[in-house]
């Protein structure tokens, strides 16, 4: 495969485009990254939840400890410490649940951020530069070793648009059907510069 054409004009449109998309992504994982920050925001609350809970849990927790040490009455005593402790280990998991939620929230958030407009370039944008670097890259392999021209001429005829072909010396069709090596290059030059892709200085000579 060949990602970059040969001709400058091409290539630094290409390099633009490449670089534009670049920059989209990083703009985007940018934007992302800053929603999920201020999303977990939301989750101080919780938190606060969560450590009063706790407070209250083990303050409780402790007052029943002490509680249960008075003689006789020490277990009725205690009932109502472990009753409010269990009461702040409650208000302490709903704190953390509350984090847990506003945490997925901010990560399906900055998910959604970049997968949609990311997404949506690369879906539009990859296919045709995957469609150049295979064809720029078989164009590239029939230049090798000795050009196989007259492929690139018959392609250039199939698909080359009829103003492009008009614009070619008069009789190139009828010259290429008779092999003149001038029309076969005239034609491959035209396939090629569809590419962005440089005609080798020498064709290949026609064996007598």
């Amino acid at each position: 495969m060949r990602l970059y054409a040969q001709r400058p004009d091409l290539r630094l449109r290409q390099a633009l485009g490449d670089a534009g998309v670049v920059t989209w992504i990083v703009l985007w994982v940018l934007v992302a990254r800053a929603v999920h920050r201020a999303v977990l925001v939301l989750a101080e609350p919780g938190q606060a939840v969560e450590d009063l809970g706790s407070s209250v849990a083990r303050n409780m927790a402790s007052a029943a400890e002490t509680a249960d040490r008075v003689p006789v009455a020490g277990d009725a005593l205690a009932r109502p410490f472990q009753a409010l402790g269990d009461a702040g280990s409650s208000v302490s998991g709903a704190g953390q649940n509350a984090q847990d939620a506003v945490g997925t929230l901010a990560l399906l958030l900055a998910v959604v951020l970049v997968l949609l407009p990311v997404g949506w370039l690369l879906l539009r944008w990859l296919p045709g530069r995957w469609r150049y670097a295979r064809e720029a890259g078989a164009a590239a392999r029939l230049l090798r070793g000795t050009p196989d021209l007259e492929l690139l001429a018959v392609r250039a005829l199939a698909t080359a648009p009829l103003p492009r072909l008009a614009a070619l010396p008069a009789g190139t069709g009828a010259a290429w059907r008779d092999g003149d090596p001038a029309a076969v290059r005239a034609l491959a030059a035209l396939e090629l510069g569809r590419l962005g892709l440089r005609l080798p200085d020498r064709a290949p000579v026609p064996a007598e």
